[in-house]
């Protein structure tokens, strides 16, 4: 199964940055389950949501700082606040097609 990436663009209001986490989570939740949301400060062109859904896939909404970011997670359903450890890495999947893409940007 190859990852879901989502993108999203700078600027939004908060309302929208809600929409488009609601619909993340409607296509990639799963009762019982929360989807997990890292919050990245992005220095000065804001904040980046990274959604991690039930099935593995993978979202970004980009805010204009982690504190509307943070607001977004807080108030959003089915939703929980995540860091990068091991259990959010793991919840993840990422298929060779994504893997040979980050490989290339490496070298």
């Amino acid at each position: 199964m190859e990852v879901t990436r989502w993108f999203y663009s700078v600027g939004v209001s908060d309302q929208t940055t809600q929409k488009r986490i609601a619909e993340f989570v409607k296509a990639h939740g799963k009762p019982g389950t929360a989807v997990r949301a890292v919050v990245e400060p992005i220095g000065r062109a804001g904040a980046r949501i990274v959604l991690v859904g039930a099935d593995g896939a993978m979202g970004d909404v980009m805010t204009k700082d982690v504190e509307s970011a943070t607001k977004a997670v807080e108030a959003a359903d089915n939703v929980e606040q995540a860091e990068w450890d091991r259990e959010t890495t793991a919840a993840t999947k990422i298929g060779p097609a994504h893997r040979r893409k980050m490989a290339k940007m490496q070298s």
